[in-house]
């Protein structure tokens, strides 16, 4: 009865954060043009497909050592293989299935970074090369044992560095990714001016844009409450803790943002992100404060990419996951300690070194592979196809095809 209610748990859980990846989708259909939509929907639905198998056939055992070339009889656990043992009820595989969700998140992150100008197959190839080695490379050094990272850090710092639901490995990860991504594409056509102007783009749909977020919204208590990963380890601790860091975040940027919709609907996602290092081990306040100053930085740094370092990140992933990403795995260190009414087990210094290995590795590896796509089959469409758009370019039907006809 345990190990069925602990699979069943799980594989909740794998379906809640399989549903935020409709939020990825309708958070970038509301944000880009109308001669984009279509191509962000079948960007996030093909990439989902993609990192199944890259993470099915190679990622899942570059980070925990696992395969399932094995029997059916084996990978249900109704027998053992030769020197390989699977848990009872098929636990193992919807655990494959709940980590191949924040897996294939790496790629939805950085969809919305480069949208309205990539290419769609060397995308394609790139979300294959992320998910099967870039990935779990860094999941299996925190979440696994790989290369003794955690370890090192424990022999430094006196304590693990710990990332609960992953502001570090999934989201500061991807959004440091997508940054080498968005510097090798460049900026989309006319965006920024000679003289310096830079030109307004709005978002084609704050309807989509919020349905988008509200959709991530909902499903982050599956990716953050189910990390658990078991029905014994289920904690109220964590709903309250992204519950309050959602509301800081959608307050922060309320003001900040000054009742901007793009900001406050993203400013929610800022305090998820943010929290989920620490979710399981602060106190709701000190949830609060993280989200808030989540909320806030990613205005700031939003609007920094955009108007003063030319960075033209579409959706703000950079900021929302990266900048936000790595704000929360420090943050761990900070109100995650007894004295500020966590739970402790963490250190700063530990939560720093962690944070900024996960940055470097993530920057490095996005110039890496997008610089290699670029410079061998080419990232970004010709400037005819992008001046159409990607719908009619790639996919040869718009967002909204009777209207065309009408037309």
């Amino acid at each position: 009865m345990q190990v069925g209610m602990d699979v069943f748990f799980v594989l909740m859980g794998s379906a809640m954060v399989l549903a935020m990846h409709a939020g990825f989708a309708f958070l970038e259909v509301g944000t880009v043009r109308k001669k984009n939509q279509v191509n962000a929907l079948v960007k996030i639905i093909t990439d989902f497909a993609m990192s199944t198998m890259a993470y099915f056939f190679i990622g899942y055992s570059v980070a925990y050592g696992v395969n399932f070339f094995s029997s059916a009889a084996v990978l249900t656990g109704a027998t053992d293989g030769d020197g390989v043992s699977f848990a009872k009820n098929g636990y193992d595989l919807v655990k494959f299935f709940f980590l191949l969700t924040f897996a294939a998140a790496i790629p939805a992150i950085i969809s919305g970074g480069i949208a309205e100008r990539a290419r769609f197959r060397p995308q394609l190839l790139a979300t294959a090369i992320l998910v099967a080695f870039v990935y779990p490379s860094f999941e299996g050094m925190v979440w696994g044992t790989r290369l003794g990272f955690q370890d090192f850090v424990t022999s430094i710092a006196g304590a693990p560095f710990h990332d609960f639901a992953g502001s570090i490995v999934v989201h500061a990860v991807g959004g440091w990714l997508a940054l080498g991504a968005v510097v090798m594409l460049g900026a989309r056509m006319g965006r920024y001016r000679k003289d310096g102007h830079v030109v307004g783009i709005p978002p084609s749909n704050i309807p989509f844009l919020a349905l988008g977020s509200w959709i991530l919204v909902v499903g982050w208590f599956g990716f953050n409450v189910m990390s658990a990963q078991s029905v014994e380890g289920i904690t109220g601790l964590v709903a309250i803790n992204s519950l309050m860091a959602m509301a800081g975040g959608i307050l922060a940027s309320l003001v900040v943002g000054k009742n901007d919709p793009g900001f406050i609907h993203n400013g929610a996602l800022a305090g998820l992100v943010a929290v989920c290092a620490g979710s399981d081990i602060m106190h709701p306040l000190g949830a609060l404060v993280v989200g808030s100053v989540a909320g806030a930085l990613f205005v700031w740094g939003f609007t920094q990419c955009q108007e003063k370092w030319k960075i033209d990140d579409v959706l703000g992933v950079w900021p929302l996951h990266g900048m936000c990403g790595l704000w929360g795995g420090i943050a761990s260190g900070i109100f995650g300690l007894e004295a500020l009414g966590g739970l402790g087990g963490v250190t700063f210094l530990g939560q720093l070194i962690g944070s900024v290995s996960g940055v470097v590795f993530a920057l490095i590896c996005g110039f890496l592979v997008y610089g290699g796509l670029k410079y061998t089959l080419g990232l970004r469409l010709d400037p005819e196809d992008e001046y159409r758009g990607a719908d009619l370019s790639l996919h040869h039907i718009s967002a909204y095809p009777e209207e065309d006809t009408h037309a």
